[in-house]
């Protein structure tokens, strides 16, 4: 007799298919944000079995801070490619040129300026809805989150302002000039990602496995230390972002838990060298994997901030 029990994966598969259909259905001009992270790597393959052997009917969009990992960038460019998707690329650096978006003073992350970008981006291709990998269990203010999170005129969220969701039904209705961001991954952990990644046998980048690298101490983490300044002609990037003198360095055996941009983005020592070395370390862990991002350390509501505001 067939049984049509699904195990854990595969419930949390076929609830973001589901939802992942819901937006193509919904929405006229939905878009994925893919930053080539191990969260927006499940996206795709959800994606693919989603909508395929037809094309995806989406675009790909990522925003740069301009502070990205190389290594990121490769694998970014080339699953695009692989996939035959469009990818859409806005950063930092084009929004200051163009005086959309203004560093504070002293400020050395470019997180909070990559929201004016990802507006203007939503703006210049009139998307109405944005689909991320973020996950409840990342952070306090990203439990909050619905899977259809509603964004005003504005772009904004109001986590006191949400529409229920009962019995896997969405409200997206929109009026015009607002926004939704949907979230497929919502009910995944940290653990279910990763034994996602083996059980498709997903491709990630380098950098979440052990490697070597130069990093240096700062604020209770270990941080990678920038590329060398070889263009007198131009500002220095990461100006503010290069160890002190009277910062340790140390090159060590680390790998990242979760990407940012490498200002913000903290190691972690480790040996792991496979997925299953990652998931025995996730097993073991006692801190969120985002306990390792700087730019969640600047308050106790940074990202709640930063949502509030128009942020992913």
């Amino acid at each position: 007799m067939s049984s049509y029990h699904l195990d854990h994966l595969a419930h949390l598969e076929t609830e973001a298919i589901h939802i992942m259909r819901e937006v193509a259905s919904e929405f006229e001009r939905p878009v994925l944000l893919f930053s080539g992270g191990k969260d927006s790597i499940c996206l795709l393959r959800l994606a693919e079995k989603a909508f395929r052997p037809s094309d995806l009917p989406m675009p790909f969009l990522n925003v740069e801070t301009g502070h990205e990992f190389p290594e990121l960038i490769e694998f970014r460019d080339r699953r695009a490619r692989e996939l035959g998707a469009k990818l859409i690329v806005r950063t930092v650096d084009q929004a200051i040129a163009n005086g959309t978006a203004t560093p504070a003073p002293g400020e050395v992350s470019r997180n909070k300026l990559q929201i004016p970008v990802l507006l203007g981006a939503i703006e210049e291709f009139r998307f109405d809805c944005a689909i991320g990998g973020a996950r409840r269990d990342e952070e306090k203010a990203r439990a909050k989150e619905r899977f259809f999170s509603f964004r005003d005129s504005f772009g904004q969220w109001d986590p006191k302002n949400q529409r229920p969701e009962i019995w896997n039904l969405y409200n997206a209705r929109l009026n015009a000039g607002e926004n939704m961001r949907v979230f497929p991954l919502s009910n995944w952990t940290e653990m279910d990602v990763w034994e996602y990644i083996k059980k498709e046998k997903l491709e990630v980048p380098n950098i979440y496995f052990s490697h070597t690298r130069e990093c240096f101490r700062r604020g209770g983490q270990w941080l990678p230390v920038p590329p060398p300044h070889t263009d007198a002609t131009k500002p220095d990037p990461y100006a503010g972002a290069r160890p002190k003198p009277t910062e340790a360095r140390k090159t060590m055996v680390c790998r990242v838990r979760t990407i940012a941009d490498m200002i913000s983005t903290g190691m972690v020592e480790s040996p792991a060298s496979t997925v299953d070395d990652i998931i025995g370390e996730v097993a073991a862990a006692r801190v969120t994997e985002r306990g390792s991002r700087a730019d969640d350390k600047a308050s106790e509501a940074a990202m709640e901030d930063r949502k509030k505001a128009g942020y992913f």
